[in-house]
């Protein structure tokens, strides 16, 4: 296979795009509709939407960033993987750091 023809496989076709579009709307449409409609609690509401936020991100990883763990598309996800554990760990431990200071000055 020549070099031109796994790069182009590499990417998407329109019908996994259009899948992956259609996929994201309905993750957005119901936890939106759970939210206006007001009939489920708000701790249902809330655990649901996270469960649905993070479906969502797994279908954006896989339907238009085309993060995969085949051979030729390992070292892309693991490199993802690597920068979005340091960003939550930055994120994190200064949301910690910030509280834990905030916490020591009203003492």
């Amino acid at each position: 296979m020549s070099q031109g023809n796994s790069h182009a496989a590499s990417h998407g076709s329109v019908r996994s795009y259009a899948t992956g579009f259609v996929l994201s709307l309905i993750l957005t449409v119901i936890p939106f509709w759970m939210v206006m409609s007001g009939h489920f609690d708000r701790h249902t509401t809330t655990i649901s939407i996270f469960a649905f936020a993070v479906a969502q991100i797994l279908v954006h990883l896989k339907a238009f960033l085309h993060l995969n763990f085949t051979r030729e598309g390992r070292i892309n996800s693991f490199s993802f993987m690597f920068t979005a554990l340091v960003i939550v760990l930055l994120v994190g431990l200064s949301i910690w750091i910030l509280s834990s200071a905030t916490l020591m000055m009203v003492h």
